[in-house]
């Protein structure tokens, strides 16, 4: 696969899955969530809530690295072979003011049903700032995406 169309492939899987595995981390110890994201157009930020009285939250407070993983499996055995997952690799940063509201934009956009959770004082939004997406399809075929 060449990288355009690696990067029409990863941009189809992200515009058609709704939720991925967010994987953080705290004094060595590592830590997966499933979270509802939304990815910008350029393919470089995505957004996600979380509460803060959450694990997740404490995790991000202390270590800002993170990947998460989106795949298009079906939970079906052909899933070794035909499945295509890509992991998103960057630094996470908690927004406030008018860059939250800019971020919530096409977040709640693209999940409309978390407006009030997203939108709540108590819960915070994260922009991962995506240095990369590695991904795989084929089982063994691996591309690395910059982006």
């Amino acid at each position: 696969m060449n990288h355009s169309d690696a990067k029409d492939t990863l941009r189809s899987l992200l515009g058609e899955r709704d939720a991925g595995v967010l994987a953080t981390s705290k004094d060595n110890w590592p830590y997966a969530n499933l979270v509802a994201f939304a990815v910008s157009d350029t393919l470089r930020e995505m957004v996600f809530a979380t509460p803060r009285q959450s694990k997740k939250y404490t995790n991000l407070t202390a270590n800002p690295r993170v990947a998460m993983l989106i795949d298009n499996r079906s939970n079906d055995i052909s899933d070794l072979t035909d499945t295509v997952a890509a992991t998103a690799i960057g630094m996470t940063t908690e927004l406030d003011g008018s860059e939250r509201e800019r971020c919530l934009s096409f977040y709640i956009e693209r999940h409309p049903h978390l407006n009030d959770f997203a939108r709540s004082p108590s819960t915070a939004v994260f922009l991962v700032t995506v240095e990369r997406y590695i991904m795989v399809s084929r089982f063994q075929n691996v591309v690395e995406i910059a982006v």
